[in-house]
């Protein structure tokens, strides 16, 4: 696997994946620490739903090894409830939290945004004024407006990276030209289920092997069937084989 290439889950706690990788009679206490001697890297998806406190971040940096990384989603309150409006005090909060929680094995920040989230220049320019530049911020729009050179300019300017997303919705482009490569694959054509053919992994590995000069991020999201495991398995072989 190059250096700087992250590849996971967006998820680790899945009963169905027994027998296909955890072992079937661990118990689940200590799934997280098997799945971290097979990657090094884990989409932390739960901070979506509740505000992290520091207390749950420095258990989860004491839990993984070193030179692991997490990427952390942002709160659903800043995202899809406020939507950005006048949040620049909890998205600090919540930069705070991560950093000082996970230290050196912070990766990335992702804000996703919501469907109905179209692009308008004003929403644009208020995201990027309450972004601290000062961490690798990815930004996951859901809504096919975003995908303009406009937006992808004015994001690249700021040292924010538009994530890259397989989503039966969405356009399938891979964008190296940011801060960060990050990659979520969401399952398509059924979203969380289908799993990715070994030659559509192989396209992505491609792309990855020839951008060295930047880190890239892979996470498989289509963890509602074995599909997640099974693909980031073989895709953690694929990038290992440009080693």
């Amino acid at each position: 696997m190059k250096k700087n290439t992250y590849i996971g889950c967006s998820s680790f706690s899945n009963s169905y994946w027994k027998k296909i990788f955890y072992p079937e009679n661990m118990p689940s206490s200590k799934w997280f620490e098997y799945y971290c001697t097979h990657f090094n890297t884990y989409e932390m998806n739960g901070t979506f739903y509740k505000f992290p406190t520091l207390k749950t971040m420095d258990n989860w940096y004491k839990k993984a090894p070193e030179h692991f990384l997490f990427s952390v989603k942002a709160p659903r309150d800043i995202t899809h409830y406020k939507k950005f409006v006048d949040c620049e005090e909890q998205i600090n909060d919540f930069y705070a939290i991560c950093d000082n929680g996970l230290k050196d094995k912070l990766g990335p920040i992702l804000f996703q945004l919501p469907p109905s989230y179209q692009y308008s220049e004003e929403k644009l320019l208020s995201i990027i004024k309450q972004l601290d530049q000062n961490f690798d911020n990815i930004i996951e729009f859901r809504h096919p407006s975003w995908w303009i050179p406009e937006v992808w300019t004015t994001l690249d300017k700021n040292n924010i990276t538009f994530c890259s997303v397989s989503h039966p919705q969405l356009p399938e482009t891979i964008f190296t030209e940011f801060p960060v490569t990050y990659i979520r694959l969401h399952g398509r054509p059924t979203l969380f289920y289908s799993d990715y053919a070994i030659d559509e992994l192989n396209k992505i590995n491609d792309i990855i092997s020839q951008n060295t000069a930047k880190p890239s991020f892979i996470y498989f999201n289509n963890t509602a069937s074995t599909a997640g495991i099974l693909n980031a398995i073989e895709m953690k072989k694929l990038s290992q084989q440009n080693d």
